[in-house]
């Protein structure tokens, strides 16, 4: 169970990334009439996220076979540095596409909400470790 519902949340901010990015890409275009907004909520954003969510699996599996996942030794590092950098990517899109305003502020030259995402990221992909990876920690401890 737990398995499912840490790949649906990989899925989402898969999801997530993908959708946020076109629509910051078309809206930078002259496309930008495709990202009109109903509540504030970019149209386009919501149709590139549905597609996202079916393609989410895929783009997870293409990433595993890239970086050699299954063939590693200790899976660890590399699973930790994919959950940070969904986790970082999701939030830089969410700020991009749903509050613009939050990226003029810097600090020391470098915008504040990419400071606020990698701190985030960070903490967050802490917590998910020990939600989601705990029990094969356990299954590694039991087994020495």
């Amino acid at each position: 169970m737990k398995l499912i519902i840490s790949t649906w949340l990989q899925n989402l901010g898969i999801a997530c990334s993908i959708s946020s990015f076109f629509t910051l890409f078309f809206r930078l275009t002259e496309f930008e009439w495709v990202t009109k907004s109903i509540y504030h909520i970019p149209v386009f954003f919501v149709v590139v996220f549905l597609l996202g969510l079916v393609l989410a699996e895929d783009v997870r599996k293409v990433f595993k076979k890239l970086f050699w996942y299954e063939k590693r030794k200790d899976q660890r590092p590399i699973w930790q540095v994919g959950i940070g950098f969904i986790f970082f990517l999701a939030q830089i899109g969410m700020v991009m596409v749903f509050s613009t305003e939050l990226t003029q502020p810097e600090l020391g030259g470098m915008p504040l909400f990419l400071v606020f995402a990698f701190m985030n990221a960070f903490i967050m992909t802490v917590i998910y470790e020990e939600i989601f990876y705990r029990e094969d920690k356990t299954n590694e401890l039991n087994s020495h």
